[in-house]
């Protein structure tokens, strides 16, 4: 369905007093993209899923970067001295064990069938060790760090891998904290990559294309039609990832990716809307009122408005992603605050193709309960509440339809060729005769005004 057919269906349906239907169905990534295979199990909070999930309400503030680069993806390349930086709060404030162990997956995230001792050397499982206390905040907190692969884990491997970490019952069972995704990959091909407007007459105002082409450099690659996978993420995302193309042609050593029919664009969104809690102390540019109640901050940003239609503005962001910051005090590891931030956004009538929700990097794109927003009928717009670290915050509001795991972002932000993205162009290679796919190749691209 068009976003255009979304307005109209739904605002036809709450002129004539159709319920409101909220559906929240994660998709199982063995399934095809878009698709939700409706499981008990899965909908057990303790099923381990192959994505990035938070299973417990306590933690908050989850940030994995390469080390020394906080705005950049989780990704490393193999044999070399590059780590991860893991970072998260614990809102219970006491110790506890926090273990974490790395699971080998495939281009479309499934469990390799490979044994761990094959991709992992050193121990198989670790405790996160690093912790401190808050000092002197409202609201109690234990921040645990990570620095991995270190000397007791290391990684063999190029590929997808999921983080794992966890505490572990009396009896030994493992109780899944969260999940993240982070890549390693081994360089053996490049990548040439542009991005332009869409050559689609439909699209060309909405949409940005990205053509590319993989040199491999006499790499090499007995069936590059079959055994060659690439993924396009944008803006870090997964949800909406391309990861179907094929190669147009094959010319010699170089496997192009240009085409003409719209299968390599995405919708160019808008530039993200963004708030700063840096300080609790005075009123940034989008925040409009700061509290003290109850024992906690809260924070109350201007109303958004819906841009589906209007005019392409430009405006600097930092592609969805999040820094924790504060001016208040020293470190915000330690000493930041959380409050609980407010999100209004004015809308005639409820939504009944899908539900809202407040998305970005902050919560790696998770549609949830909790960043959910709900339609307050007295004043006429949809509402959400979240509780989050003082810092600088990226984030867009997101339609989920109906059936579906895509979030539209368009469908309240509006799309434009202008927009600026970051796209991430991930290279796999399933070598015939091995049992797993080599990620060996990562290009970043960002297009252009």
């Amino acid at each position: 369905m068009t976003k255009r057919g979304h307005f109209f269906r739904s605002h036809l349906a709450a002129a004539l007093g159709c319920c409101l239907f909220f559906f929240l169905q994660p998709r199982l990534y063995a399934q095809p993209q878009g698709s939700i295979q409706d499981t008990s199990e899965y909908f057990n909070v303790s099923y381990l899923r192959n994505s990035d999930f938070t299973y417990s309400r306590n933690i908050r503030s989850v940030e994995l970067y390469k080390q020394g680069l906080e705005l950049s993806d989780p990704i490393i390349q193999l044999n070399t001295y590059e780590r991860l930086e893991l970072k998260f709060d614990d809102l219970e404030g006491n110790i506890k064990q926090y273990f974490f162990s790395v699971i080998h997956c495939d281009a479309n995230w499934r469990k390799t069938e490979i044994w761990t001792n094959e991709y992992m050397e050193g121990v198989q499982e670790d405790q996160v060790e690093q912790f401190n206390f808050s000092f002197n905040t409202r609201q109690s907190y234990t921040h645990y760090e990570l620095s991995f692969p270190n000397d007791r884990m290391a990684i063999k491997l190029s590929g997808n891998y999921l983080l794992k970490v966890y505490t572990k019952t009396a009896e030994g069972e493992e109780v899944p904290a969260f999940t993240r995704r982070f890549l390693v990959f081994d360089p053996k091909v490049t990548i040439e990559a542009n991005i332009f407007r869409s050559k689609t007459v439909e699209e060309s105002e909405t949409s940005q294309e990205i053509d590319f082409a993989i040199h491999t450099n006499g790499y090499r690659i007995d069936g590059p039609y079959q055994d060659i996978q690439v993924s396009i993420l944008q803006n870090g995302r997964w949800d909406n990832a391309l990861t179907t193309l094929k190669p147009y042609m094959v010319k010699g050593d170089i496997l192009d990716y240009s085409f003409d029919n719209g299968s390599n664009q995405f919708t160019g969104g808008n530039e993200f809307r963004h708030f700063d809690t840096k300080s609790l102390k005075y009123l940034s540019e989008k925040v409009k009122e700061i509290s003290y109640d109850s024992g906690e901050y809260k924070v109350k940003l201007w109303e958004g408005e819906r841009r589906t239609f209007k005019v392409y503005t430009n405006d600097d962001d930092i592609n969805g992603k999040f820094l924790l910051r504060t001016d208040d005090e020293s470190d915000v590891a330690t000493m930041g605050e959380y409050a609980e931030v407010y999100f209004f956004l004015p809308y005639s009538a409820p939504i009944v193709d899908g539900s809202l929700y407040v998305a970005g990097g902050f919560n790696s794109w998770q549609y949830t309960p909790e960043n959910k927003m709900k339609f307050n009928y007295r004043l006429h717009g949809y509402e959400a509440k979240i509780l989050l670290k003082q810092g600088y915050y990226n984030y867009l509001f997101a339609l989920l339809p109906n059936n579906s795991s895509i979030g539209d972002v368009t469908f309240i932000e509006g799309s434009h060729f202008e927009t600026t993205n970051n796209y991430t162009i991930l290279v796999y290679h399933h070598d015939r005769g091995t049992l797993y796919d080599q990620l060996i190749s990562v290009g970043s691209f960002e297009s252009r005004k």
